[in-house]
């Protein structure tokens, strides 16, 4: 063995030669080690803790949560309105694509989502 070697497996002075490790639990010892052996004698000898009253913090009151917006109508309620025997249609329909293509209302203009053709509403004075 070179210098080196030997210096590296002998302790220095002062300290103790390095013990083996054990095994973690579920893997198999080492050759040339035995495995350590728990014994009943051992367990029933530890000390058994009670169990321990868990101390709960006062509940603090929170804010009162904020009323739900009021979900807007879905698809053809929002085409058009009845009244009686009569039916009226909300939204214009496309000048370019004709009956039956209605276009989407987009705050100061309305859109056709099958062509692209916009058209803006009047100013509000």
């Amino acid at each position: 063995m070179s210098k080196r070697a030997e210096k590296k497996e002998a302790p220095k002075k002062g300290e103790e030669p390095k013990k083996a490790e054990q095994p973690k639990k579920g893997e198999q010892p080492r050759k040339g080690e035995e495995p350590k052996k728990e014994t009943k004698k051992a367990a029933a000898e530890a000390p058994v803790e009670a169990p321990k009253e868990e101390v709960k913090p006062a509940k603090v009151e929170k804010a009162p949560k904020p009323e739900k917006k009021k979900k807007e109508e879905k698809g053809v309620f929002k085409l058009y309105k009845v009244e009686g025997d009569k039916v009226t249609r909300l939204r214009p329909t496309c000048e370019r694509c004709g009956p039956g293509f209605f276009m989407a209302d987009h705050g100061n203009r309305y859109t056709c989502g099958h062509c692209g053709f916009t058209t803006y509403k009047p100013a509000k004075e």
